[in-house]
């Protein structure tokens, strides 16, 4: 395997509409795995992700191999606490198991290297991604979310049928 150069560009606004698609359609390979189909329309949906895109300290990051889009991701940056989050991390269908992600994640670090603590989500049943986060980048599992226990960050009903997913925090310094 040839060594291939990863880096990050913030996404053009005109590059909006296919980073969005391409990210629903990464995320919809688990989601159809693990319940059958889409039943709702795609994971997530528009608005969550124009939200999520459009929040104060937001920014949403290209992922390149050797200056070519191989996904994504949007990272919240608190500039005066330095706890910032990862909302929406993906490589494009056919990207996976290429170490790409990991590179990814660590060129996010890099790049804001003033990070205090890191903290994101990921459904129960992803465990590609629990495997990711806890073995690959160092994170570790800090809450449980589940049906007596809801995200107090996400209340109400979310994009699947069910809300049990993994809080995971990385401390930095």
């Amino acid at each position: 395997m040839t060594s291939q150069s990863v880096s990050l560009a913030v996404a053009d606004l005109n590059d909006l509409p296919e980073f969005k698609k391409e990210l629903q359609e990464a995320f919809a390979i688990a989601v159809v795995e693990e319940y059958g189909e889409l039943q709702n329309g795609p994971i997530p949906s528009e608005d969550d992700l124009d939200e999520s895109i459009n929040a104060p300290g937001a920014v949403a990051l290209r992922i390149l191999r050797d200056g070519v889009k191989v996904g994504g991701a949007v990272v919240t940056i608190n500039e005066k606490t330095h706890h910032n989050t990862l909302d929406l991390f993906f490589l494009k269908v056919g990207h996976h198991g290429q170490g790409l992600g990991h590179k990814a994640w660590l060129a996010i670090e890099e790049r804001y290297p003033e990070t205090v603590t890191w903290q994101t989500h990921t459904p129960y049943f992803e465990k590609r991604n629990i495997h990711f986060y806890v073995n690959k980048c160092g994170f570790k599992i800090i809450a449980f979310f589940h049906a007596q226990l809801p995200d107090p960050n996400h209340p109400g009903p979310g994009d699947l049928p069910d809300d049990e997913g993994f809080l995971f925090e990385k401390v930095m310094r």
